[in-house]
């Protein structure tokens, strides 16, 4: 029995699956759980399908689904009992020692940003995608997509040279 070819909505979702698995594999770092809330994305997204406006912005949606179930299972996990587990996060590495540990370095940096902050960074650095876009899948003023992208940049860099902390502002009169 063969299957219908995708409609367009399908394969544009299809498209975006890459996208949504880079991006929950570097928000949660488990590849597991990554790819359960890239599931939960795309039931969800498949649901409310019909409240997409057509010609839109269908990756900047499903980024915005994505937050959405991440919010979710981050307030589920709050009020249950965390499993306490040896396992350690596979981190891909290069052909040298100085790339894996440069990698390390960074995945280490990256979640010691807050949240709000390392979700921008990645959706902006890896996503490429636009503030706009950003604001609009985080449900959040661009204004603050831009400050928290600054803020992130900033501190991502102190962490990843020695963890210097960067100057606090000072009021010139």
């Amino acid at each position: 029995m063969k299957s219908a070819p995708p409609t367009s909505n399908e394969a544009q979702m299809l498209a975006c699956i890459p996208s949504l698995r880079r991006y929950a594999r570097a928000l949660i770092g488990e590849r597991t759980a990554a790819d359960d809330l890239v599931q939960d994305t795309l039931g969800r997204a498949w649901a409310r399908i019909a409240s997409w406006r057509q010609g839109g912005n269908m990756r900047a949606w499903l980024f915005g689904i994505m937050h959405n179930a991440h919010v979710d299972q981050l307030r589920k996990s709050r009020l249950a009992i965390e499993d306490a587990s040896d396992e350690e996060f596979e981190v891909p590495t290069r052909a040298t020692q100085a790339d894996g540990l440069e990698l390390r370095d960074i995945e280490a940096a990256l979640y010691r940003l807050p949240e709000e902050q390392r979700q921008v960074l990645l959706l902006v650095a890896l996503e490429e995608l636009s503030y706009e876009e950003v604001a609009q899948a985080l449900h959040i003023p661009l204004g603050t997509v831009m400050s928290r992208l600054s803020r992130g940049r900033e501190k991502l860099r102190a962490l990843m040279n020695g963890g210097a902390q960067p100057q606090p502002l000072r009021v010139i009169k």
